[in-house]
């Protein structure tokens, strides 16, 4: 009788601007070991990283270097292992934002984010929306064109490579909502709360997280040995309105 395999380990990154506790669960449902935590050693030996995240773009960056977890994030994508940035977390992967004066992202995707070209419509854009895909990818796999995800989002992620565009949606203009440049893929849209076809979003990624590789042990040594100063930091985990 052949062997049951191991679930999928996830780790849901906390760095106190995320949506932290919807996405473990719904981790969980497609059948994947989630958790939620801000210590990179801990994150390190999880199969895939997931960077949800709620916030300006500004303060979710400063957070994230505070706890050293852009060191984590590069090094992690370094030896292949593969990211899910979900709603600012998409935003946060690529190279800057022009939010609240402008800062520097995880530069995962170069390109920038900008706010949301909607004159005459309302922001932040709350709500369904059809996206349609630019082409096939492992993480959208078995998902039809024109299907509709939630959204909730002012800014949005401009890839300077048309290449990394893997899905576009519509609000006063056309605007990249998913991303994927292996081993990273973003998703503006909140895969959490989209029903059946955010949970085949997230399956597809623990699928992907399953084929990983190799280069695991590379990721793990390489972020163990960066560790030491990084704590634990518990923060509230819940819903608010993304960049």
């Amino acid at each position: 009788m052949s062997e049951t395999p191991a679930p999928v380990r996830i780790t849901v990154l906390d760095y106190g601007m995320g949506n932290l506790r919807s996405v473990e669960k719904a981790f969980e449902r497609v059948g994947a070991q989630a958790q939620v935590t801000s210590d990179p050693a801990t994150a390190g030996a999880a199969d895939g990283l997931v960077l949800p995240g709620v916030g300006a773009f500004p303060a979710a960056m400063a957070r994230i270097r505070q706890l050293e977890l852009d060191t984590l994030l590069r090094e992690w994508v370094g030896a292949g292992r593969p990211v899910l940035g979900i709603c600012l977390g998409a935003q946060l992967v690529l190279s800057s934002s022009t939010e609240l004066g402008g800062d520097e992202g995880l530069g995962l995707i170069p390109g920038e984010v900008t706010p949301l070209e909607a004159p005459g419509l309302k922001l932040p854009h709350i709500g369904w929306e059809p996206v349609r895909w630019r082409r096939e990818s492992e993480l959208t796999d078995g998902i039809p064109d024109g299907t509709p995800f939630y959204f909730v989002h002012t800014y949005a992620p401009r890839p300077a490579r048309g290449d990394d565009v893997l899905g576009v949606a519509e609000h006063g203009e056309s605007f990249a909502c998913a991303l994927a440049r292996p081993p990273v893929f973003g998703a503006q849209f909140h895969p959490e709360k989209s029903s059946a076809a955010g949970l085949r979003i997230l399956a597809n990624f623990v699928g992907i997280a399953r084929s990983g590789g190799g280069g695991a042990v590379k990721a793990r040594a390489a972020i163990a040995a960066h560790a030491s100063g990084a704590g634990d930091a518990t923060a509230d985990r819940g819903d608010g309105i993304p960049g």
